[in-house]
């Protein structure tokens, strides 16, 4: 259910924000941003699907057909240049420095020259739930027995999944409590089809992708349509504000407050060679400007070298105590090349740092314990209140382990209705087509014990619509399909619920001959949506 963050293929709804009148002795330091911003997203509504409510513009309508070559190109130059001004750049994988060196080797993020429509009713569906599976996560992670029970399985199958869960047990063996628990996460749906229902992909809780390039494309679409909405015919009032960069740094500053070091640093965990590396400063830079908060880079190779644990529990990585450890790195098998990354792994989660996420909140996010979650009865171990567990059984696709041998057979006589799925994030990894059926057939030979490191899903068939793609400075046109991603920001200490909201939206979309749709691993470009 829940896990890394680029792909394309719970309690009641209520929304919790902190204030700057915490317990904590410390305050908030409101500073300008040295960037200029349309919005205080503490001053106004975060991104709220009860705006949307009272708009009653219709439906747009884009013949593409109409736009004639000129018109297009000079979208395309105005989105290049806007890009250019705010940083929705990327590095260029042409250029050996653009992962490493800052400000070497730009260029701009993979676009969708105008926003995607989406209908209004479902993305307050999607808007209503962020809350609910926050709180589920969170309380996934408390139930130590759930999550090793669920892959006890996969951990024979997956090394992976088996050394996530050695530590997630050291935890639990040394009875280690995670006071204070922060998730930052982005819940991924589609819209089928043919049921016409919202349907989850997945809800991501480690290294979530684009919460500042998911602000950036709204706005960059916001501006196109306020310059060249009269000839497009689209009102730029009708995509939704997206605040996703600040209410996440915001969710950070604020658990950075209730750690109560003020000479502590967030520590962003990040990979060696990072050409996303833009998106994840943004973060930085709000917590920096507006919180006067200082972020440190590492890699989990360096955070073993200079890092240790003092005797009260505090993390110390290079001379600097840490309050609170942001992954951005750490989901999948390449973070961890050798034992040195497994070992600050461990160090960080012995340590008394917030973690987001910590190990048990990881691992409630795999493939697994999605699909333990869609059995009947399930949710109800975690939620109570029977409205709320309907509204996110109503997102569960079709979800099935391998033990199923009434859905294998189904899937290898159609399994273009099927995705088959492993336990890794990141994009790229999902089997689909003809390669579905050859790989039970695979396992059904070679015996049962690799079942464990796959589930099922139903497929999910969204529409398809014409877009156009922008890509190293050149569009094209193409038929696409989109998935639409909501962020959630989750914090509580102790008993105490300090926030608990849906935090923006990140949309991607993909040409459908597609299978795969990772906006970083170069499938999918970032969208906003448009609310028809």
């Amino acid at each position: 259910m829940v896990g890394g963050c680029s792909s394309l293929s719970y309690s009641s709804s209520s929304t919790f924000i902190a204030t700057t009148t915490l317990s904590s002795s410390l305050t908030l330091i409101p500073r300008s941003f040295l960037i200029q911003t349309p919005l205080n997203p503490r001053k106004v509504a975060p991104l709220r699907c009860l705006r949307s409510l009272t708009m009653e513009s219709p439906k747009p309508i884009l013949d593409f057909e109409k736009f004639d070559d000129g018109f297009v190109q000079k979208l395309v130059y105005d989105a290049l240049v806007w890009s250019s001004l705010h940083g929705l750049v990327i590095g260029d994988k042409t250029h050996q420095k653009s992962g490493r060196v800052p400000g070497v080797g730009m260029m701009h993020a993979p676009l969708a020259l105008l926003p995607t429509p989406f209908p209004e009713r479902y993305w307050n569906q999607a808007c209503e739930v962020a809350p609910l599976f926050n709180e589920l996560v969170d309380r996934i992670s408390l139930d130590g027995k759930f999550i090793q029970d669920s892959l006890s399985r996969t951990k024979k199958a997956d090394v992976f999944t088996s050394r996530l869960l050695d530590i997630h047990s050291k935890m639990l063996e040394s009875n280690k409590r995670e006071d204070i628990r922060l998730g930052l996460h982005r819940s991924d749906y589609m819209l089928d089809e043919e049921t016409k229902s919202l349907l989850q992909i997945e809800m991501n809780t480690i290294s979530c992708s684009f919460p500042g390039f998911g602000r950036l494309v709204t706005e960059l679409h916001q501006s196109l349509l306020r310059s060249h909405g009269d000839h497009l015919g689209l009102d730029s009032e009708r995509i939704p504000r997206n605040a996703s960069t600040f209410q996440f740094a915001d969710a950070v500053a604020i658990a950075w407050l209730e750690y109560n070091n003020p000479r502590a640093v967030v520590m962003v965990v990040v990979q060696p060679d990072e050409r996303n590396m833009y998106d994840q400063h943004w973060l930085s830079s709000v917590l920096r400007e507006k919180h006067n908060i200082v972020t440190i880079r590492k890699t989990l190779a360096e955070v073993e070298n200079e890092g240790r644990v003092h005797e009260d529990g505090t993390l110390v990585v290079g001379g600097q105590a840490v309050s609170v450890v942001y992954y951005r790195s750490g989901y999948t098998p390449r973070d961890y090349p050798s034992d040195s990354e497994w070992n600050a792994r461990l160090l960080i989660e012995q340590s008394s740092a917030i973690k987001c996420p910590s190990i048990a909140y990881h691992l409630a996010g795999t493939k697994k314990i999605q699909q333990e979650l869609a059995k009947p009865g399930v949710l109800e171990r975690f939620m109570d209140n029977k409205d709320d567990i309907a509204k996110l059984r109503k997102c569960f696709a079709g979800l099935w382990s391998l033990d199923d041998q009434e859905i294998i057979k189904k899937a290898i006589e159609k399994p273009e209705l099927f995705v088959m799925k492993p336990q890794r994030e990141g994009g790229g990894n999902n089997i689909y087509g003809d390669d579905v059926r050859e790989n039970l057939l695979r396992l059904q030979r070679e015996g049962e014990e690799e079942n464990a490191a796959y589930i099922l899903m139903q497929r999910i068939f969204p529409k398809v619509s014409n877009v156009f793609l922008l890509r190293d400075g050149v569009y094209h046109k193409d038929q696409a399909i989109s998935e639409l991603g909501v962020y959630g920001a989750y914090l509580r200490n102790k008993e105490r619920v300090i926030i608990n909201e849906q935090s923006g939206y990140l949309m991607r979309t993909k040409v459908s001959s597609s299978d795969e749709g990772g906006v970083a691993a170069g499938y999918a470009v970032l969208d906003s949506i448009y609310l028809n």
